[in-house]
């Protein structure tokens, strides 16, 4: 979008350009039909001649057309080589090769579908974008800081400058192709007109939506977000999770009611020596990895825990709570 702006205060310029030049010689063919006493086609003839320095008509026989044809010269040389300077610039400063390189990129995104959008490629929107690569899923980023763009050309990253709150940046991304967008910009309020003109747009689209302060979740929900997610609210309550129980290795909260939980089988805790039907309760338990990577999904009632195993598990609050308590270090061990 930005190559855009500077191509057409380019082409502005050129108009401007051409404009002055057309001028010029109108004004040189009246001047040198008046004072020189010739047609108007022969006069625009001798201007144009004059203008472009060849020379193949002879000079004015009155004064005023000799003033005439220096004005000529002057004003004809001096806008010519002004547009040679307008000209150069563009190859100079790198504007062409940039243009060419962001209608590469667009033309990549015209050919992209069923992706994701990434809106903001600061710490969070990086990271996401990270996790998606890692997951084999397509995305676009669009971002308005000249930084973030170089950041996103060195690893590759299809990547639009814009403001994600625009129509037109969001079209450009592909949203009408898109599978979801992710609003991670560092203000609330563009996540808020971002997710507004996503929905839309598009109204059937997931939007995943970041919110800094607890005030924004509720208007981001209202707004057509999906999911909301805060992250400083999130690590700081997994933090204290796993500060509180430190045998739990991990946490995914899969609904409102639901969560599920990687848990260390410590030694000395409870549940060490106890089959998974003794304390799985009304847990769910999904799988058992071993101390050697070994991964035993969906393991029988019959399989006995033994220290340095983790016990996926998935179940209520309540439920996780007391699979916790089994498998919690015991005291003495702690303050050891």
């Amino acid at each position: 979008m930005r190559e855009r702006t500077e191509v057409r205060a380019f082409l502005r310029r050129l108009r401007q350009l051409a404009l002055l030049i057309a001028v010029v010689i109108a004004a040189g063919t009246i001047g040198l039909s008046l004072t020189e006493d010739r047609g108007v086609w022969e006069s625009f003839q001798w201007a144009l001649d004059t203008v472009a320095t060849i020379g193949s008509h002879p000079n004015p026989q009155t004064v005023p057309g000799q003033v005439v044809k220096v004005l000529l010269i002057v004003l004809g040389v001096g806008t010519l080589f002004y547009g040679l300077v307008t000209v150069t610039e563009v190859f100079v400063a790198g504007h062409l090769a940039d243009l060419l390189a962001e209608r590469r990129t667009l033309k990549a995104i015209e050919a992209t579908s069923d992706h994701y959008i990434i809106c903001g490629f600061g710490r969070v929107g990086r990271q996401v974008a990270r996790d998606l690569r890692a997951a084999g899923a397509r995305y676009v980023v669009i971002d308005a800081l000249p930084e973030n763009r170089e950041l996103a050309a060195g690893v590759g990253v299809r990547f639009i400058e814009g403001e994600a709150t625009e129509d037109e940046v969001l079209r450009a991304a592909g949203i009408m192709r898109a599978r979801g967008v992710i609003a991670c910009v560092d203000s609330d309020a563009d996540n808020i007109f971002i997710t507004l003109s996503a929905r839309e747009l598009r109204p059937d689209m997931a939007i995943v939506a970041r919110a800094a302060s607890e005030d924004s979740e509720s208007k981001l929900l209202r707004a057509g977000a999906t999911r909301v997610i805060s992250p400083y609210k999130t690590s700081g309550a997994e933090m204290a999770r796993l500060a509180l129980n430190p045998q739990v290795s991990g946490v995914v909260d899969v609904a409102p009611e639901y969560r599920m939980e990687e848990i260390e089988v410590s030694e000395g805790c409870e549940g060490v020596g106890r089959t998974i039907g003794d304390v799985r309760g009304g847990a769910i338990i999904v799988g058992v990895r071993d101390a050697d990577g070994t991964f035993h999904p969906q393991p029988p009632a019959e399989l006995s825990l033994q220290p340095g195993q983790v016990v996926m598990a998935l179940g209520t609050k309540r439920t996780m709570e007391r699979l916790e308590s089994l498998f919690e270090p015991r005291r003495a061990e702690r303050l050891s």
